[in-house]
C-alpha cells in the first residue's frame, strides 16, 4: 500500500460578475458629444423646443450622474476644466460646443429669462438636479468670473439675479464673490451692481432682504468693495451711481441696526460689572457713544430704558415686582435725565414704558408708579404727562393705564389750575 498524500484541490465556487452588476465606465465627454450634437440639431431659438429636447433626453442620458457636465454645457456651452476655460479633447482640432447656453445668448435681461425659464421647468421636472444647481454648480460657475469675458460675467450676473429672485433658491452661492482674488480686482463689485440691478427689477427690497437674511449674506455686502476703498461712503458712491439707491437704504438701515446693537451690549456690560460706573458718569460715557454711533436722542433712551429693564432677573411674585422696580430704575434716573432734553423725546420714552409694562403683563400695575417716580426725578415733566393723557396714540393696554394713571393726572390738572390762580 501507498503512503502517499493526494495533493490538496481548491474547493468553492467562481463567481462570475454578471453584466447587470457591471459598472459603466464614466464618460462625460460621451455624455456631452450626445447633448450638444441633440441641441445643435434642433431650432434652439424655439425655447419649447429646446425644453421638450432636454426633457426627453433625460430618459435616455444618465441626468444623475453627468448632472455637472449637463450644467456647463447648458451654462457655458461645453465641459468647464477646473479655472473656467471649455474642456478640449485631445484627439479633436476644436471643441464641441452647444448652440444653446447661457454664454451664447443676447446680453438683455429678456434673452436671458429665456434661459433661465428653461433652467427653471428642467429642474422642476427632475428635481434632483435643482439641488445640485443650488448647492454646487452655481458656487463653481462663479468661481471661475475671472476667466469669462465681460459680456459673459454680465450675461451670468443677470441669470443669478433671476434664478435669487424666485426665493426659492438660496443665496449662498454668493459666497464665491468673495473670493480675495475676484473682489481685489473689482470684479465681485461689478457683478453685484447687474445682479443686485436684475434682481431689483423683478422683486422689492423687502423679499431681497429675505434670501440675503436666510444665507446670512444681508451683513456682508460691504465686504464685495476691495479692502483698499472699503467704507460706507464709497459703497454709497458706488451703488448710487448704480442706480441702486435702495440696496444703499438697505445697507445703511443695517449699520444704523448695528450701531444700536453694539450700543446696547456695551452699555449692557457696563452696568452688569461689578462695580458699574454710577449713573452721573454713565451720561458721559452714553454721550461718546451716542456720537460715535450716530444715534439719535429718542433711539438712545429706548435703548437705555431697555438696558436698564434687562439687565435684572424680576421676581416671579407679581405683588413683589412694584417694590423691585422701582428700587432698580431710580438709580438710573440720571441717566434717563440726562437724554430727555427734549418733551419728544420725553413721550418716546413714556411710550416705550407703556409697551414694556403691556408686553410684561406683571408690570400692568407698575406702569403708574414708574411714571411717578420718573417725575419727581424730574425724567419726566408735568407737561408730557397730560400731553400723553390727551394725545395719546399708542392702543396697547390704553384703557387699563389710563384707567390706572387718571388720580394722578387729576392731581396734575389741578395742581396746575392752583398754580395759575396764584400766579
Amino acid at each position: 500500500m501507498s503512503n502517499k498524500q493526494p495533493k490538496p484541490v481548491l474547493t468553492g465556487q467562481r463567481i462570475r460578475t454578471r453584466k447587470r452588476d457591471e459598472k459603466e465606465k464614466y464618460d462625460p465627454n460621451g455624455f456631452r458629444d450626445i447633448l450638444v450634437n441633440g441641441l445643435n440639431d434642433i431650432n434652439v431659438s424655439n425655447l419649447d423646443e429646446v425644453t421638450k429636447y432636454l426633457d426627453g433626453a433625460g430618459s435616455k442620458l444618465d441626468y444623475k450622474r453627468y448632472w455637472e457636465t449637463l450644467f456647463d454645457i447648458l451654462l457655458a456651452g461645453g465641459i468647464l476644466a477646473p479655472g473656467g476655460s471649455l474642456l478640449q479633447d485631445d484627439d479633436k482640432k476644436e471643441t464641441t460646443i452647444s448652440k444653446f447656453c447661457l454664454f451664447s445668448a443676447e446680453e438683455t435681461t429678456e434673452a436671458i429669462k429665456g434661459v433661465a425659464m428653461v433652467f427653471q421647468r428642467l429642474t422642476r421636472r427632475y428635481r434632483y438636479l435643482g439641488k445640485k444647481l443650488e448647492d454646487d454648480e452655481m458656487k463653481k460657475i462663479l468661481s471661475f468670473l475671472k476667466t469669462f469675458s465681460q459680456s459673459e460675467r454680465n450675461k451670468l450676473a443677470i441669470f443669478t439675479g433671476l434664478f435669487l429672485c424666485t426665493g426659492d433658491n438660496p443665496a449662498k452661492c454668493l459666497e464665491s464673490l468673495y473670493t480675495e482674488t475676484l473682489v481685489k480686482e473689482g470684479i465681485s463689485l461689478e457683478f453685484f451692481k447687474v445682479m443686485f440691478h436684475t434682481w431689483l427689477g423683478e422683486k422689492d427690497m423687502s423679499s431681497i432682504a429675505n434670501v440675503l437674511r436666510k444665507a446670512s449674506m444681508d451683513r456682508r455686502l460691504l465686504e464685495v468693495i476691495p479692502s483698499t476703498k472699503r467704507s460706507e461712503e464709497y459703497f454709497e458712491k458706488c451703488f448710487n451711481e448704480a442706480g441702486l439707491d435702495q440696496l444703499v437704504t438697505f445697507q445703511r438701515n443695517m449699520l444704523h441696526d448695528d450701531n444700536k446693537n453694539s450700543f446696547m451690549t456695551e452699555l449692557k456690560e457696563l452696568m452688569e460689572k461689578e462695580n458699574p460706573p454710577t449713573a452721573k458718569e454713565l451720561v458721559g460715557i452714553c454721550s461718546e457713544m451716542k456720537t460715535k454711533t450716530l444715534l439719535s436722542e429718542p433711539e438712545v433712551v429706548k435703548l437705555i430704558w431697555n438696558c436698564i429693564m434687562d439687565i435684572v432677573e424680576w421676581n416671579k411674585k407679581e405683588e413683589l415686582i412694584t417694590d423691585q422696580a422701582l428700587r432698580h430704575i431710580k438709580p438710573y434716573a440720571p441717566l434717563l435725565a440726562g437724554f430727555t432734553s427734549q418733551a419728544s423725546t420725553e413721550l418716546t420714552l413714556l411710550y416705550e414704558i407703556q409697551d414694556y409694562c403691556y408686553t410684561n403683563i406683571s408690570f400692568m400695575k407698575t406702569f403708574q408708579k414708574i411714571v411717578v417716580l420718573l417725575y419727581k426725578t424730574d425724567v419726566l415733566s408735568e407737561e408730557t404727562i397730560l400731553k400723553w393723557n390727551k394725545e395719546i396714540h399708542v392702543g396697547k393696554g390704553k384703557s387699563v393705564f389710563l384707567n390706572h394713571l387718571q388720580q394722578f393726572v387729576e392731581w396734575l390738572e389741578n395742581a396746575e389750575e392752583e398754580s395759575d390762580e396764584d400766579d
